[in-house]
């Protein structure tokens, strides 16, 4: 009965639910709107982020001194109300600190369900697995993001759910039996972030699964993006809750390291390969740390600092990860680190393991079977092999559900007239700091071609959103997509006509600290009608101009069309007269808001500069140029309709 053996693991899943959910606000808050778009120095980010995970190492003796369930049941109280206030969408500075005061209250009832003797590993996979199928089944655009009474009823389940479960803890007796190892509370960050960054995030597996169905180097739409995450959760599920053999030990920390290495610097192409062995691996390493503690970690204090100290790593890395995009150094290396320290503490639990006194015994002292001979000392099994088994169809039914059918196809002759808009997205989150995929959409709505940039595929940091997937769906079109600074991070280009002919050219950094790249794709009209599109954002070096990128942008997209009429556009980061402008002006391009200027484009709370652009070949008429008002992003977009050659004006 749940109520008798299973209550503990059951909180312990759903609060970590909650806390993944506060958490995939409070990171993307941090950038947008403590980053108050990118004008903060990124130490000073860091320090911020950082900040709320020290102060959380006040918590166990703060449960020292007031008594674990007292802690735990109003800690969880106010993480509930913060969860469910971001839900309410407020924005701005009081979504920020609502974000940051729920982190803390989940991290003081981390620590508080730490130090009472609670058995992390089940519940520490179980919550990892939920948390990922919640995700998957809104397809990445949490629910803390809508408004809808479906997203407050939901919500509201989910918070009075844990507060029950906490509230039922704290009027039992302490745990019976022998205490869990406390190694494995210090596995709850580092394995969060790997599940978050590669191993169990929706996202990841999208666009791994569209790159499937892209030329070499791109992705373009896939069928059922999501249904390798059944593959992945099974896996995990069915590794991390079937007791470890000793002579299997070594095989999970390898299998995890070699899924970081591939997700670090292996080919799009592998990205589902590194996906699939970070699961099992993952799920591995946390069977072994599910073991009975010795003398020396006994310690209810103890505990509690693991489980904070793990989770303080959670925020290292992730900063660290993500700042190497504005400082500009490798960052590859961090998730096999992480993955090198996950297992290195997994096979310190079994190396070194403490002696066994009692029986063992499930989360709330219920006997257990005893082990078998040479099998180690484990705790009251769950009924792995279902709920693997019911993880898997739920994420296989959410590829179904969430499945995009959008649909290119030639109308009854070529158009005339095309409408064009490029649009800097950051990611999908306007100046409010929310993630509106409806204000997106609407600034977009008309266009028959569109070109993306800075669009993000599931970064841990932005709260694991696969916005390209989301904005394909909403629009009802397909997409091709091109990794700049990284397999998840880049430019798209979507089309209301079929397109081939995808390319992708990297530009050189030139000092610069993210990448940029080219993207040229081919938009078939019919009847031999045809237009080349270029989609590009160019990262110009500290305090300089970035004039080598747009000549190599130039030579790349007149190579590319090759005759053909000729779109280029997207995020220049230069304005009209500045060298890099003037070096496509020279290439034969044609400004295409000449007529229209001054458009200034960004903030788009307060547009100043003018630095999103269309450029067309001279063949094709520009008319009807706008930047759009709306602050769904930091850019506004720009939009510009295209008379074909010989089309009527």
């Amino acid at each position: 009965m749940l109520r008798q053996r299973h209550l503990g693991t059951a909180t312990l899943a759903l609060g970590l639910v909650v806390l993944t959910d506060v958490l995939r606000v409070f990171l993307p808050s941090v950038i947008t709107i403590f980053g108050q778009a990118a004008s903060t120095p990124a130490e000073l980010l860091g320090a911020f982020a950082l900040g709320w995970f020290v102060l959380a190492l006040a918590a166990p003796p703060l449960v020292r001194l007031v008594g674990s369930h007292v802690v735990g049941v109003v800690a969880v109280a106010l993480l509930g109300v913060a969860r469910l206030a971001l839900t309410a969408g407020p924005g701005g500075v009081v979504q920020l600190w609502l974000a940051g005061v729920g982190l803390l209250a989940g991290l003081v009832w981390l620590a508080a369900t730490a130090t009472r003797g609670a058995r992390a590993v089940p519940g520490l996979a179980l919550g990892l697995a939920a948390a990922a199928l919640g995700h998957v089944l809104v397809g990445t655009y949490d629910l803390a993001w809508r408004g809808s009474w479906a997203a407050w009823a939901a919500s509201g389940v989910m918070v009075v759910a844990l507060l029950a479960g906490e509230v039922q803890l704290a009027r039992r007796s302490a745990v019976a039996g022998p205490v869990p190892d406390g190694r494995a509370w210090l596995l709850v960050g580092p394995a969060s972030v790997l599940a978050g960054m590669v191993a169990l995030s929706p996202a990841v597996v999208g666009t791994a699964t569209s790159y499937w169905f892209g030329a070499p180097g791109t992705a373009s739409t896939p069928l059922f993006a999501f249904a390798p995450l059944g593959v992945a959760l099974a896996v995990f599920l069915l590794a991390a809750l079937t007791p470890s053999r000793p002579r299997a030990r070594l095989v999970w920390p390898v299998l995890l390291l070699v899924g970081a290495l591939l997700f670090g610097y292996g080919p799009p192409s592998l990205l589902t390969v590194a996906v699939l062995l970070s699961a099992t691996g993952l799920g591995g390493c946390l069977a072994l740390a599910d073991g009975v503690a010795g003398p020396s970690a006994r310690s209810a204090t103890r505990r509690g600092y693991a489980a904070v100290g793990g989770m303080l790593v959670f925020a290292v890395v992730s900063v660290l990860y993500y700042a190497a995009y504005d400082l500009g150094y490798p960052n590859g290396w961090l998730p096999a680190l992480v993955a090198a320290l996950t297992g290195l503490i997994a096979l310190e639990g079994r190396l070194r393991p403490g002696p066994v006194t009692a029986p063992a015994t499930g989360d709330l002292g219920a006997p257990a079977a005893a082990p078998a001979a040479g099998e180690p000392t484990t705790f009251a099994r769950l009924p792995r092999v279902p709920i693997a088994v019911l993880a898997a169809l739920t994420a296989f039914a959410a590829a179904v559900v969430h499945e995009p059918w959008p649909v290119a196809t030639n109308r009854p002759g070529p158009p005339e007239q095309i409408r064009v808009v490029a649009y800097n997205i950051r990611m999908g989150f306007g100046m409010d700091g929310r993630f509106d995929l409806p204000a997106l959409e609407r600034a977009v709505r008309e266009a028959d071609v569109v070109v993306l940039s800075e669009v993000d595929r599931g970064w841990l940091l932005n709260g694991g959103h696969d916005t390209l997937h989301l904005f394909s769906d909403r629009l009802g079109l397909p997409y091709v997509f091109a990794p700049a600074a990284d397999t998840l991070w880049g430019d798209a280009v979507l089309s209301r006509w079929p397109v081939d002919r995808a390319r992708t050219r990297a530009l050189p950094a030139v000092g610069a600290p993210t990448g940029a790249q080219a993207l040229g794709v081919t938009v078939d009209f019919s009847e031999g009608v045809r237009l080349a599109v270029v989609s590009t954002h160019l990262q110009p070096p500290p305090a300089a101009d970035p004039v080598v990128q747009a000549r190599a942008v130039a030579e790349f997209a007149t190579g590319y069309a090759d005759g053909l009429p000729l779109v280029v556009a997207g995020d220049f980061n230069t304005e009209p007269g500045d060298p890099a402008f003037t070096a496509l002006t020279d290439a034969g391009l044609v400004d295409a808001f000449a007529a229209a200027r001054p458009v200034p484009t960004s903030p788009a709370d307060d547009p100043r500069a003018q630095i999103d652009h269309v450029f067309v070949s001279p063949d094709l008429v520009a008319s009807d140029a706008v930047a759009t008002p709306g602050t769904a992003s930091d850019h506004l977009p720009v939009a510009v309709t295209l008379t074909l050659p010989g089309g009527a004006g």
